[in-house]
C-alpha cells in the first residue's frame, strides 16, 4: 500500500490534482484555505480584498507579534463591509477549486483555517471527512483530529483545549495519528521563520505515549525547527507545507 499525505494546501490546487498519482489513497490534514500568502502578499483573500500594500502591513503587525493592533488595523480595513459574507464567498469559490481536485478516494480532515460547516456541500462521494474518527485502509487504522487551538490569531476552527483532547481521546489506539496540528514538543512547533512557537497539543503528546501509534502525521507549522523526530515507537512527521513545495509526503507497508 502507497497512501500519500498533505497538509496546509492554502489554495494549490494545481498541485493537488497531482498529489495521489502513484498511490492507493490521499489523506489530507487541513488548511485547504488561502487567507493570506505570508511569502508572497498579493495572494490570498486578504490582498484580494484589500491589495498588497494592507496585506504587506498586516503580516508585519503579526509576525511582530502585535496582535491587538493588527486585529485593529483589520478591524478598520472591514469597517462598513460584511465581513462574513465575503470571507465566506471567497471561501466558498476555493472550496469549489479544491475539492474538484481532490483524487479518489481521499480522506480529509479540517485545519484551523478551514470552516467545516461548508465541507459537506462540496465534499464528493469520494472524499471522506474525518474529525475524532477513525477509518482503515490497507489493514492500518488511521485515526483524525481536525482543527488547532485557541491562539491570539482567532482563526476558523479553533477548541478548547479539552474539547480537542476528548476528540484524541475518542480514537483510542491506532496506527496512523493524523492531525492538522503537531503534538506539543518545541522542535516540532516552532517555525523558523515566522519565528515563534506554533500551538501543539499536549493531549497528542500523552496519546502519543500512551497508545504507541506507528506514526504521527500532521502539519500547520510552516517551516519547523523539525520534521520529522522519534517519541518513543513512534515516528512524529511534518508532512510539509504543500502549498509551497507541492509534493506530497509517501506512507508505504
Amino acid at each position: 500500500m502507497r497512501v500519500h499525505v498533505v497538509s496546509d494546501v492554502h489554495g494549490n490546487s494545481r498541485d493537488l490534482a497531482r498529489a495521489g498519482d502513484g498511490a492507493d489513497a490521499l489523506v489530507c490534514l487541513g488548511d485547504l484555505v488561502l487567507f493570506l500568502d505570508y511569502a508572497d502578499h498579493s495572494r490570498g483573500i486578504f490582498p484580494d480584498l484589500f491589495g498588497t500594500e494592507n496585506a504587506h502591513r498586516i503580516v508585519e503587525l503579526r509576525t511582530a507579534r502585535r496582535f491587538e493592533e493588527a486585529r485593529a488595523f483589520g478591524t478598520g480595513l472591514w469597517a462598513g463591509l460584511d465581513r462574513n459574507a465575503a470571507i465566506e464567498a471567497a471561501v466558498r469559490k476555493q472550496y469549489a477549486e479544491l475539492f474538484a481536485a481532490f483524487p479518489h478516494p481521499t480522506y480529509a480532515t479540517y485545519g484551523n483555517v478551514d470552516i467545516p460547516r461548508l465541507w459537506p456541500e462540496y465534499a464528493g462521494s469520494g472524499t471522506t471527512v474525518l474529525d475524532g474518527q477513525r477509518t482503515e485502509i490497507g489493514g492500518l487504522v488511521f485515526g483524525f483530529v481536525g482543527g488547532g487551538l485557541r491562539t491570539p490569531m482567532h482563526t476558523p476552527y479553533e477548541i478548547d483545549d479539552a474539547e480537542y483532547a476528548e476528540k484524541v481521546a475518542a480514537l483510542g489506539k491506532v496506527d496512523v495519528l493524523c492531525t492538522h496540528i503537531p503534538p506539543d514538543v518545541p522542535e516540532l512547533c516552532y517555525d523558523t521563520v515566522a519565528r515563534r512557537f506554533e500551538r501543539g497539543s499536549s493531549a497528542l503528546l500523552e496519546a502519543i505515549h500512551a497508545t504507541r501509534p506507528r506514526y504521527a502525521l500532521f502539519g500547520h507549522v510552516h517551516q519547523p525547527l523539525t520534521r520529522r523526530m522519534r517519541i518513543g515507537a513512534t515516528e512524529c512527521v511534518n508532512v510539509g507545507h504543500f502549498a509551497s513545495t507541492g509534493r506530497p509526503w509517501a506512507l508505504e507497508w
